[in-house]
């Protein structure tokens, strides 16, 4: 099944074939009017599959040109929606209602995202008139803008309000689900909140800064998820009812003034202060402010200094965090890492001092007398700043700098229940960095340490293409000792390898640099996956050993209990060969959609000894996802292991445009909270190597059989067109297998790779003796073919195989 991101947010869509359900097509088009993406859902609308599709104009859908003339778009227009006539693969002509979006992305690049809600059959109401008790019920107990979404989520009733707020009718809503109608990141918490609602029919709560489409309307909203039930007590469907905060203030709104979880959690997620403040800044802008700024105090007060409150001013501060939706925004006039001075009775200065936020206007008078005191506060005009708050980063009685916020861009002023939410971000903020200056020195050392020893960027190979993610522990207990790596092999392989070592702090990570180490190390001579971890687990016990001697009642001495997961994948055979030590199994999803566990032998954890390690096999049709993980993904505080790996699951299943999209959402789905243990998360997906790019020959044991090896090897150069490498090739093959029918045993193999820029020479018999490269004296006839090979070749090596052995040389083919 094709994988296509639904919106900005990867929404899933119904791929569900059924005729009785309704289901919703999806296709980008980019800003040239090219088709760059096609669902299956626009598969059976159309006809077409998404290699007909994909590349081509996308007015040639058009069952008419004159249509799609009669449908203008104004510049800077957002958002479409209407009906056009389009031609389906039979020659058809169908008439479907479609709703575009128009979406940029952060590098600038702009396409259209466009959805069309298809009804399903006379079983399923999605996208056509619903139930008349069902709108009774939901608007018999809903009181202000609300929505009716059905089982599977998707919009069947709308009031007046809700129209008015999204500028959409309910008969241009009617059949999508609220991610379709509101592309936004908020929307997908939203959904999943509706899911729960389903599942448990108990009620949630959701908060979202929301931008309506109506002109001049920028109001955040708190929602609320109501099951409604039919007079059976089955839940039938959802209602939302959003709260518009702009209505009221007082109490009653600041109960709602939060972000969902996911969103605060993203605050404090380390104990490094500059990346706290960045996640304060991260999260407020674009959702509350169009800049945020924070400062901390120069020199910021330390976790065991006695608490202090800055005077009236002035006040020392370095720049620390900015984000901005402007570029060469208010933040450009002091770069990170700068100090400043805020001068005295400034808005800055006098907010550390009173220990309290404010709400200010442009033409406040104390803006403009910081504006004329301080040459640096002239943005607030240049920029058209009309609305600015200022709060305190404060832990307890202990002031560490101010935030600054900012909006421009035609929205509404601050309302006070906005400095409140302002205030319990920045409070948020200030704990984790206050946190920091408790123990720093310790907690400085063991980052570097960690950071120095995990992989700065993953290497180049073609096999798979990967992505990653680590997160620190965010408790006092530090950092850990988990760790991933990713080891190009011969033959085109490719091994991934994710381990755990027991423990925090700087021991836990100096012990995880030597697994590491000892993992590259062992993978370099190409020892199966259960042989590497009973290695692995010797070098453990040795090590557990030596610091036992010398600190017994240390933590995890040598690592024992570290858990490890070696998988090996072959492009060539679309085969893994994986073990694991006391490691969670890696999860897949494969091309047709289905998402599993691969069953490996668990085997002890490293260091007990003894025991044996098993491998398994699997196989992978290209395009397969494979996610490796540590366990701190699975032990959130606020769900069981089982329920933690459920969401891991969906959240894998969901199609993702990009592996990085997919990393994020499943750390959004999981950790709702600072994570209690390191997490390590690395995602591949295959790719093969096609009949077409290997070739493999049986030679027979005869020293003639050699140059007729050459002309194979010349013979197929050509019909890859390299026949500049076929030089330096034939030399290699023609030491390669004079050495095997030399010194090796029958059946003998010669295989050519050929990816992308590499050529791999491999050689194959059934020996295990391996050959070792030695100086030949001067009137030596022999003895040279291997140090020829180690000259011409990028890199060689030996492969010891169940029966036999492998000799492949590895060339590079840039500038050929």
């Amino acid at each position: 099944m094709e994988q296509l991101p639904t919106s900005p947010g990867e929404r899933p869509e119904e791929t569900d074939a059924s005729p009785q359900r309704a289901y919703t097509a999806t296709a980008t088009i980019n800003e040239q009017g090219i088709v760059t993406e096609w669902s299956e859902g626009a598969t059976r609308l159309l006809g077409y599959v998404s290699s007909e599709v994909v590349g081509m104009p996308a007015d040639r859908l058009l069952a008419d040109a004159a249509g799609y003339a009669a449908q203008p778009i104004a510049p800077g227009q957002e958002r479409w929606s209407g009906t056009l006539a389009l031609r389906h693969r039979d020659g058809r002509r169908l008439e479907p209602g479609l709703l575009a979006h128009r979406w940029t992305s952060s590098g600038g690049t702009a396409k259209w995202f466009v959805v069309s809600a298809v009804p399903g059959g006379p079983a399923a109401a999605p996208a056509g008139e619903p139930p008349k008790e069902l709108g009774e019920w939901a608007f018999a107990q809903s009181p202000c803008f609300l929505a009716v979404f059905d089982a599977e989520l998707r919009l069947v009733r709308a009031n007046d309000g809700m129209e008015r707020t999204l500028s959409l009718t309910e008969t241009e809503m009617r059949g999508l689900r609220l991610p379709e109608i509101a592309p936004d990141p908020v929307t997908d918490e939203t959904e999943r909140r509706m899911r729960l609602v389903l599942e448990t029919g108990e009620p949630q709560h959701v908060d979202a800064f929301v931008r309506p489409t109506a002109a001049g309307s920028e109001h955040g909203w708190a929602a609320s998820l109501s099951p409604l039930r039919d007079p059976d007590g089955r839940v039938r469907a959802v209602c939302l009812v959003a709260h518009d905060r702009a209505a009221g203030t007082g109490e009653g709104v600041r109960e709602h003034m939060h972000l969902p979880g996911d969103v605060a959690a993203r605050i404090g997620t380390t104990l490094d202060s500059a990346r706290t403040a960045q996640e304060l800044v991260d999260v407020a802008v674009p959702r509350l402010a169009d800049f945020a700024v924070v400062d901390l105090l120069e020199p910021l007060p330390r976790g065991d200094e006695p608490a202090r409150a800055p005077g009236a001013g002035p006040v020392t501060v370095s720049r620390t965090a900015v984000r901005s939706v402007l570029e060469g925004g208010p933040e450009s006039r002091v770069a990170v890492g700068e100090t400043t001075l805020y001068p005295p009775l400034s808005p800055p200065a006098e907010c550390l001092a009173a220990g309290r936020g404010s709400v200010y206007g442009a033409g406040d008078p104390a803006v403009a007398r910081w504006a004329e005191q301080d040459a640096g506060a002239a943005w607030i005009g240049e920029y058209g700043t009309h609305s600015m708050m200022v709060v305190p980063m404060r832990a307890g009685d202990t002031a560490l700098g101010v935030a600054l916020f900012g909006r421009q861009l035609h929205r509404e002023p601050f309302q006070p229940e906005d400095l409140w939410l302002a205030e319990e971000l920045a409070q948020r903020a200030a704990a984790g960095i206050h946190g920091a200056g408790r123990h720093p020195r310790e907690h400085t050392t063991t980052m570097t340490l960690q950071r120095s020893l995990l992989p700065h960027t993953l290497p180049e190979q073609a096999a798979l293409e990967i992505a990653s993610r680590y997160l620190p522990a965010g408790t006092e207990a530090g950092v850990g000792g988990d760790w991933f790596d990713v080891i190009p092999l011969s033959g085109a392989r490719v091994a991934l390898v994710v381990g755990d070592v027991v423990g925090h702090g700087m021991r836990a990570a100096a012990t995880m640099g030597r697994l590491r180490t000892a993992v590259r190390t062992l993978a370099d001579v190409d020892l199966p996956p259960d042989e590497l971890l009973t290695h692995l687990d010797d070098l453990i016990i040795h090590l557990s050993a030596d610091e036992g001697e010398q600190d017994p009642g240390g933590e995890a001495a040598g690592g024992i209990g570290t858990t490890c997961l070696y998988v090996v994948y072959d492009p060539v055979t679309r085969r893994c060969t994986l073990a694991r030590a006391g490691h969670p199994p890696p999860a897949v999803v494969s091309p047709e959609g289905s998402v599993y566990l691969i069953d490996v032998p668990a085997g002890p954890p490293l260091g007990l000894g003894g025991l044996p390690f098993e491998t398994a096999e699997a196989e992978l049709p290209e395009g397969s996802i494979l996610a490796l993980y540590t366990d701190g993904l699975l032990q959130a505080r606020d769900r069981d292991i089982d329920d933690a790996l459920d969401s891991m699951l969906a959240a894998l299943y969901r199609p993702a445009s990009t592996l990085d999209t997919l990393c994020d959402r499943v750390l959004t789905a999981l950790l709702a909270h600072p994570p209690d243990d390191d997490v390590a998360l690395l995602v591949a997906r295959t790719r093969a190597l096609h009949a077409d790019q290997v070739v493999v020959w049986d030679l027979s044991p005869d020293p003639s059989v050699v140059g007729q090896a050459r002309r194979y090897t010349t013979d197929q150069l050509t019909a890859w067109g390299l026949e500049e490498a076929s030089f330096v090739t034939e030399l290699l093959v023609s030491e390669l297998v004079t050495n095997a029918i030399r010194y090796g045993q029958p059946p003998i193999q010669l295989r050519l790779i050929h990816q992308n820029s590499t050529l791999i020479c491999e050689v194959s018999d059934s020996s295990s003796t391996a050959p070792h490269m030695r100086r030949a004296r001067t009137f030596d006839e022999g003895g040279r073919g291997l140090l020829l090979v180690a000259q011409l070749a990028q890199r060689w090596g030996t492969r010891p195989a169940p029966i036999g052995k492998t000799i492949w040389a590895e060339q590079s083919l840039v500038g050929f």
